[in-house]
């Protein structure tokens, strides 16, 4: 039982995003990635419905378009107690992408939608691996969409909300320690999700040249109603595992963040942004099956996540009307506890450098492109409630292309 309510408890890890110290990464805006994920104090174009909706007010153009994905490829090394024994996580290619339209109705007023995959995730540690009872392969992803409202008083402040609907769906295999002719017990979940939440940002142009941004994106609780939780077993054991429906909610945390740039000139700008992520909302699940035995029941699963605070920082240069280069860089330290440290979410502290540069060949249109390296720093951790110890490795290679269109 114990088994089935930590392959439960990967739902919900899986429901938290791809990559990343605590698996937030931010891959919402192709320029913003090259800047080192720095957004919250930026009104770029209309990314900022996502980053900052009171930043969206600010556009100077009637319309505004952007568009773009992201390629993660990465890897994770698990090394066990037996320094000889070592496994691989096999990434498949995720693609995550993001579009995003705003529209300037008065000089003061602007509206806008977004609609973006902030979460999702595709790897397979393969069926044999020493980690199989507790997972073999997942793949989740999740879409929302944001329709916004954002509005500026004197052109010095903005203000900006956004409804948040996230939809989702996940598939994951592992292994069942039953042991009988033919091979081992397996169990297969699939499941759909849902969620409601808002993003309401705040944008100030004190003087020329400087912004000060501030978001806050909510709490998100993405509800699995009748997930299908399946079993593999001998037929002597069916009646104690059988195929039967599941109902459990997958927290995503609230963000606050805090963000300012300044213009140096005409050429220069220098951001800094600050993630105040709050992990501890997730501190347990609780499973309810629709089909309870001995060996299934409803049960709740500790978490024990730590809030976290992300430093990010970002510049940008005008090399001329044509070509604008960026670099950046932060930090994002893990919010599991070392003995709660698991295989589905390898979670390390992890440094992002970013790079990035945009080609205007018209006016009002660009074609943007950016690099982010993700390096996960060695860490040794247990997963106590099953005594499955070890130390991981992960380093995560992310190219982005985007295009932005305003008139």
């Amino acid at each position: 039982m114990r088994r089935i309510t930590f392959l439960l408890l990967l739902f919900c890890f899986a429901a938290m995003t791809s990559t990343g110290g605590g698996y937030q990464v931010g891959l919402h805006g192709t320029r913003n990635i090259g800047m080192g994920l720095i957004g919250t104090s930026l009104d770029y174009d209309a990314s900022s419905i996502f980053y900052n909706p009171g930043g969206v007010s600010f556009l100077n153009d009637r319309w505004s378009f952007s568009g773009g994905l992201s390629l993660i490829m990465g890897r994770a090394t698990f090394q066990g107690k037996d320094e000889n024994y070592q496994a691989h996580i096999e990434h498949e290619l995720n693609t995550p992408f993001y579009f995003y339209a705003a529209y300037k109705a008065t000089n003061d007023f602007s509206i806008g939608v977004a609609v973006n995959t902030p979460y999702g995730n595709h790897l397979s540690w393969g069926d044999t691996w020493q980690g199989r009872f507790l997972i073999q392969n997942l793949s989740f992803q999740a879409i929302t969409v944001q329709p916004t409202i954002s509005y500026k008083f004197k052109n010095i402040i903005g203000i900006g909300f956004g409804l948040v609907l996230s939809y989702g769906n996940v598939t994951l295999n592992k292994a069942l320690p039953i042991d009988y002719t033919g091979g081992e017990g397996q169990l297969n979940i699939k499941g759909k999700a849902t969620g409601f939440g808002c993003n309401a940002g705040l944008m100030i142009h004190p003087v020329k040249g400087l912004n000060i941004g501030i978001d806050y994106r909510s709490k998100i609780n993405m509800d699995v109603q009748s997930g299908n939780a399946t079993f593999t077993v001998p037929a002597a054991l069916k009646s104690q595992f059988p195929d039967t429906k599941v109902e459990v909610s997958l927290p995503l945390p609230a963000n606050l963040d805090f963000g300012v740039s300044y213009e140096i000139n005409q050429k220069f700008m220098i951001g800094i942004n600050l993630c105040y992520v709050f992990w501890k909302q997730y501190d347990s699940l609780v499973f309810n099956f629709s089909t309870t035995t001995p060996s299934l029941k409803r049960t709740a699963q500790p978490a024990l996540y730590q809030n976290r605070l992300i430093p990010r920082i970002g510049f940008q240069y005008k090399i001329n009307s044509i070509v604008t280069v960026r670099v950046g860089g932060y930090y994002d330290p893990s919010p599991v506890q070392s003995d709660y440290l698991n295989p589905q979410t390898p979670s390390t502290n992890e440094i992002g450098l970013t790079a990035g540069f945009s080609v205007f060949p018209f006016k009002g249109f660009s074609i943007d492109a950016a690099f982010l390296y993700l390096m996960g720093t060695k860490r040794d951790g247990t997963y106590s409630p099953e005594n499955f110890a070890g130390t991981y490795y992960t380093a995560f290679y992310i190219p982005s292309i985007g295009l932005t269109y305003s008139f």
